[in-house]
This record gives structure tokens, C-alpha cells and sequence, in this order.
């Protein structure tokens, strides 16, 4: 019997659903699709306790229900009559593990025809640019996949398209649709209510959101938090003050480095700097465009390559950490302000004049994990912040339109890195004062 291309891109997908590290593994709370060869080289890491790998009959351990695994909370056994020896049976762990294994399988037998249903109702198109953006992990993002805003049941419980496959595809700790923001270029983007939404789980984000704290590591100890800090040998905005320092760059050589064949005719609203400690690296490149991809190796997209920037005699350090920039972020100017997108395989650091606490000059370094997004400048804030600010406060150097972020490692008081200067390869946002 011959079977439709569109069956085989519907199979390819049900077995490139993520497989929870319930064991903490990178902690970015994303999973490795099946079948993705970066996934088969971390093996077992990424793989949760019990499951086993899809074939010959074996059931995959479900990820939307793994709270219910035989290695997790279990509800209380139903009374039974006690045996022959006086023990109930019911309540004997091999009793109850072939209960959880019966429950689960009927939960992935569930998920199965769900997910099948609603992926059966995209177009032969649509499953491609699906395939092809969970294949490559958003390396190639594709096109939008619209359905219609219809919800689906699972477990009894209703949940829209889009929270549906990000969490069979890349959170499965996903709750709520309110966790996740669609990208700027998505059709989703500013459209709460319309009657299609876009399914593409790589055309969203996770919100690392200023409502959430930042973790301890990341801010002054309370005893400190009120004291300023010694920017003696730190760095808030080096681009203009040492720029004539670095070795790939003459005096006045801020030309643009974009290629946007409008670029002449628009504004820009960013400069970015890319350095590795105190050195920066090539020139600054300008971005026109509502939003630019900063990365070191991408399959497709257009923007700021960091891996073709040279530099000679590059320590160990900076080499393994340019390694983890991979995909890097996605920055996006936005009408509430600019959003920072990691779309790499490893944490991000963020700091920034309106993530700080305001007239305190304590510094607040964000960690934003893989997948995750954060508001990184917010513009009315920073106009507050500049109409309150005590100008005779500054006890060094200090751009208020300045984001600076950090790729892999951190800098703070808590960091055997003080200051961003000591982090191997990092980012200066200079925001214009065009919005």
C-alpha cells in the first residue's frame, strides 16, 4: 500500500517529539527532538529514567504527562483485599508499577491521535516548513503554520494549537499559552484574538519576564545592594572611549557593516559591538532592520556572523566559549521596547540601565536560558530614569542607552568575573535615540 507524503511528514514529527531530562542535563528546560543527531551524541542524558527508544512496539515515555511517571508522585492505591499472607496486593509495588505503565500508555495513545488530528489538518506545505524548523532546532525557523484558533482536548483539558506542540516539541514543562511570545516576524505577533494562530513552535519564545526575580547569583547581596560600585576597571560603554584600541579598527572606522539595501535611506536604532574581553572585534555593525539575528553559525538567516570575525592569536577560552554561541540571539526592536531572543544552546547574561534597580547603580545581571526571552531595554522606563537620575551620582563611565550581554558566562560580585570585561566573548547594544 502506498502512503501519502503527507502521512510520512506526520510520522516524521510524531517521533521527533522531545523526551523530557528529567535528570537536569543543561537545564534550559528544552529537550533534544528524537531523531536529531546532536540529541543521539548526548545520548542517555537527555533521555527520562524508563523510557526507551521508539521501536519495535516500545513506547516513548510521554512528555505531557511525565508528572505522572512510575518515577514520580504517584496517587494513593485503591484499597484491596488483603492475600493469602495477609499483604495487599494492591498496594505492592510491582501492582502498582503495571498500573502507572497501563495509565501512561493509554495517555500516549491519547496524545498520539490528538496530535495526529490536529497535524492531519495542515496542508502538505505547512508540515514541511514544521519538519524542517524541528529538525533543525530554529536553525531554519521556516514559515509560519497557521490553524484555525480552535482548541483541543487532551486529558480533559483544553489547550490551544500553539501550546500544544511547544510542549511536544520543545517545553514540556509548558502550562499556560501565556508563557510564550510569539517572534516579531511571526503573523501571531500582536494579534491576541484573531481566528488562525501559528503553530510553529520555533515562532515563539518562553518569557523571562522582569515579574520573575532574577536568581541569587545574580544581584547584590542585600548588604550590599546600596553601595556603588568600583567601575575602576569596568567597562558600561567602551565602544566610543577605546575603540581606536582594538586591533581591527582605525581611528573614525564606525562605518555600517549591515548590507540592507535601504540603509541609507532609514534610520538605524542600534549599533552593536562585538568584543572578546577588553578587545573589540571588528567594526560596528548597524542595524536598520525591526530585528537582527547576532550569531556564530546559523543554517539560514541573514545578520550579524560572528564567526567570520577575525582575530589572531585568540586564547583557549574565547575559543570554547565562541563554540556556544551557535544559533546566538535574536534582537528585536518592538513597541514596548527591545527583546532579546536565545535561540543557542546555552545560557545567556544580560545587563541593562532599566533592569537595574533604579538610583541604587547596583548591577543586576540576568541569566536567560536557551529558548527563553527578555525585555532587555524598556523605553519609557529609561525616560524616567534619566529625568530621576542623580547626575552627580556617576562615578564612572555609563551609557543609559547601553545593553550589554554576555554569551555562556556570567559577570557579577558573585562571579569570579567582576566585570564584563573579564567574560570571553560578549555584546555592547547602543541604542540610538531614534524610536
Amino acid at each position: 500500500m502506498f502512503r501519502s507524503k503527507r502521512s510520512g511528514l506526520v510520522r516524521r514529527l510524531w517521533r521527533s517529539r522531545v523526551i523530557p531530562d528529567r535528570d537536569g542535563g543543561d537545564g534550559s528546560g528544552e529537550a533534544a527532538p528524537r531523531g536529531d543527531p546532536m540529541a543521539e551524541r548526548r545520548g542517555a542524558r537527555l533521555r527520562a529514567p524508563g523510557s526507551a527508544p521508539e521501536s519495535d512496539g516500545r513506547t516513548v515515555t510521554c512528555c505531557l504527562f511525565s508528572e505522572r511517571e512510575p518515577g514520580g508522585p504517584q496517587p494513593p492505591p485503591t484499597a484491596a483485599a488483603p492475600g493469602p499472607d495477609g499483604a495487599a496486593d494492591g498496594g505492592s509495588p510491582e501492582r502498582r508499577g503495571r498500573e502507572a505503565r497501563a495509565r501512561l500508555l493509554l495517555l500516549e495513545q491519547e496524545l498520539k491521535a490528538v496530535t495526529y488530528s490536529l497535524l492531519k489538518r495542515l496542508k502538505e506545505r505547512s508540515l514541511d516548513s514544521l519538519l524542517e524548523a524541528v529538525e533543525s532546532r530554529g536553525g531554519m525557523p521556516g514559515g509560519c503554520v497557521l490553524v484555525a484558533r480552535t482548541e483541543v482536548r487532551l486529558g480533559g483539558l483544553a489547550a490551544p494549537p500553539h501550546l500544544l506542540l511547544g510542549k511536544l516539541f520543545r517545553w514540556p514543562d509548558l502550562q499556560h499559552p501565556a508563557e510564550l511570545k510569539p517572534l516579531c516576524e511571526c503573523q501571531s505577533f500582536g494579534v491576541a484574538d484573531g481566528p488562525t494562530v501559528c503553530c510553529n513552535p520555533y515562532h515563539f519564545s518562553r518569557l523571562c519576564g522582569p515579574e520573575s526575580p532574577p536568581p541569587p547569583y545574580s544581584r547584590l547581596s542585600p548588604n550590599d545592594e546600596q553601595k556603588p560600585l568600583d567601575l575602576s576597571d569596568s567597562t558600561l560603554s567602551y565602544t566610543e572611549t577605546e575603540a581606536t584600541n582594538s586591533p581591527n579598527v582605525t581611528p573614525g572606522d564606525f562605518s555600517d557593516a549591515s548590507t540592507s539595501p535601504n540603509a541609507v535611506k532609514r534610520s538605524h536604532w542600534c549599533n552593536v559591538a562585538y568584543w572578546e574581553h577588553r578587545t573589540r572585534v571588528g567594526r560596528l555593525y548597524t542595524v536598520y532592520e525591526q530585528s537582527v539575528s547576532i550569531f556564530y553559525d546559523l543554517p539560514q538567516g541573514n545578520g550579524f556572523c560572528l564567526g567570520q570575525l577575525n582575530l589572531d592569536n585568540r586564547s583557549e577560552t574565547v575559543r570554547r566559549t565562541r563554540s556556544k554561541i551557535g544559533y546566538g540571539i535574536l534582537l528585536s526592536k518592538e513597541p514596548d521596547g527591545v527583546w532579546a531572543y536565545n535561540r543557542s544552546e546555552h545560557p545567556i547574561f544580560v545587563n541593562s540601565p532599566t533592569l537595574d534597580i533604579p538610583n541604587c547603580r547596583t548591577l543586576i545581571v540576568r541569566k536567560v536560558m536557551p529558548g527563553y526571552s527578555i525585555k532587555v531595554f524598556d523605553y519609557e522606563k529609561s525616560c524616567l530614569l534619566q529625568h530621576t537620575a542623580e547626575l552627580d551620582y556617576a562615578d564612572g563611565p555609563y551609557d543609559p542607552n547601553s545593553v550589554r550581554i554576555s554569551f555562556a558566562k556570567g559577570w557579577g560580585p558573585c562571579y569570579s568575573r567582576q566585570f564584563i570585561t573579564s567574560c570571553p566573548c560578549w555584546l555592547e547594544i547602543l541604542l540610538s535615540n531614534n524610536r
